[in-house]
C-alpha cells in the first residue's frame, strides 16, 4: 500500500499524541498527590465504617503527603455510595472507595445491574476485621443465643431483627441464623445503615439485630450482647460472649465486616502502586491501632497481595453461601 502524506501526516500526529499522553501520566503520577485525596464511605457518620475510616486515615498527611477526607454517602446498604463512585467518582487518585466486604460482593452478586462489579473495583489495602454480633435491648427477655432461637421457633415470622442493609454483612448472618437454627425471621434493612440499625434495637423497634461488634461493644450499657458470628471467641473485646458454634448453630465468620481502601478500575497504575505501597503504613501506625482497640475495633491490616487474595477468598464463600441458602 503506498503511504501518501495524508496518511503520514496523520500517523505522526497519532504518535504524538500517544506519547504526550503518556508523558502527562507519567508526569501526574510522579507529582501525586498535590492536593487532598478523598475517601468515599457508603453509610453513615457515627456508624463503624465511618468511624473507623476516620481513625485508620490520620496518618495519611505523613505517610501520603496529603490527607484523606472522609466524604459520606449513604443508602440501600451501600449502593448509593458504591454506584456514586463508580459513576461519578474521578479517576485520577483523588475518589479513593472505602469497601466493606461481604457487602459488595454479595450485592453484585445478586444484582448484575450495580455499577460496581468484581472488574472494576480494585483493592489496594484491608485494615480492620468486624464480626458480626447477635444483639438485644438490654430490657428484653432474651439471656442467650437458645432464648432467640426457641422464641423464633415458637413464633415464625414473628422474630423481628435488624440490620445495615440487605446483603450487608449483618443481612449475611440473619440468613445463616435462619438456616442453622431452621426458622423464619422477619429481617428489617435500615436505610441509612449499621447506626440506625443499631437505634431499632436500642429503642425496643426490634426484638433483637445482627450489628457489628465495634458498634454493639461502644453501645453496651444499651444493648445486650449474646453471640458472635466467628470461628472462636473474640477474646480481645468480648471474651464472654459465645460464638454461634458454642450454641449448636453452624455459623461461621462469611459475615465479618472486612475494611479497607480501594480504587475504581481507570485509575493510573503508578498511582494504585503509589498507595498501595503507602496505606499498610498508614494502617500500621501505632496511634491508629491504638484508638482502634480503644474503640472495640478489631484491626487487621493487609497489603495489596494480601487484600486481592481476601477478595477472591471471600467472593468463593460468599456465592457459594448464597447458592447454598437459596437452594
Amino acid at each position: 500500500m503506498k503511504l501518501t502524506k495524508t496518511r503520514l501526516y496523520r500517523g505522526l500526529i497519532l504518535a504524538a499524541s500517544l506519547a504526550l499522553g503518556s508523558a502527562s501520566t507519567g508526569a501526574f503520577a510522579e507529582t501525586y498527590p498535590t492536593k487532598p485525596i478523598s475517601a468515599a464511605v457508603a453509610y453513615g457518620p457515627g456508624g463503624a465504617t465511618d468511624f473507623q475510616a476516620r481513625i485508620a486515615t490520620i496518618p495519611a498527611e505523613s505517610v501520603l503527603g496529603q490527607p484523606i477526607v472522609i466524604i459520606n454517602r449513604p443508602g440501600a446498604g451501600g449502593r448509593v455510595g458504591w454506584n456514586w463512585a463508580v459513576d461519578r467518582g474521578t479517576r485520577d487518585g483523588y475518589t479513593l472507595v472505602v469497601y466493606n466486604l461481604p457487602h459488595m460482593i454479595a450485592q453484585w452478586t445478586q444484582d448484575p445491574s450495580l455499577s460496581y462489579n468484581a472488574d472494576n473495583i480494585v483493592p489496594l489495602a484491608n485494615w480492620g476485621a468486624d464480626p458480626a454480633v447477635l444483639i438485644v435491648p438490654r430490657t428484653s427477655p432474651f439471656q442467650s443465643i437458645g432464648d432467640v432461637v426457641e422464641f423464633a421457633r415458637n413464633n415464625p415470622g414473628k422474630l423481628t431483627v435488624s440490620g445495615a442493609g440487605l446483603y450487608t454483612g449483618h443481612h449475611i448472618a440473619a440468613l445463616q441464623f435462619e438456616e442453622a437454627a431452621g426458622v423464619d425471621i422477619n429481617f428489617l434493612p435500615a436505610e441509612q445503615g449499621g447506626v440506625q440499625a443499631l437505634q431499632f434495637v436500642v429503642g425496643g423497634q426490634v426484638n433483637a439485630g445482627f450489628n457489628n461488634l465495634s458498634d454493639a461493644w461502644r453501645n453496651r450499657d444499651s444493648v445486650r450482647i449474646l453471640g458472635v458470628a466467628a470461628n472462636t471467641r473474640v477474646e480481645e473485646f468480648l471474651p464472654e460472649v459465645p460464638t454461634f458454634k458454642e450454641a449448636g448453630l453452624d455459623i461461621d465468620d462469611t459475615s465479618t465486616n472486612l475494611r479497607g481502601i480501594a480504587v475504581v478500575k481507570g485509575v493510573p497504575e503508578a498511582v494504585q502502586d503509589y498507595l498501595a505501597e503507602r496505606l499498610p503504613e498508614v494502617f500500621s501506625n501505632p496511634k491508629v491501632l491504638s484508638k482502634l482497640k480503644d474503640s472495640g475495633s478489631p484491626s487487621l491490616v493487609l497489603d495489596r497481595g494480601e487484600t486481592e487474595a481476601l477478595f477472591k477468598a471471600r467472593t468463593q464463600a460468599i456465592q457459594e453461601l448464597l447458592k447454598d441458602l437459596e437452594s
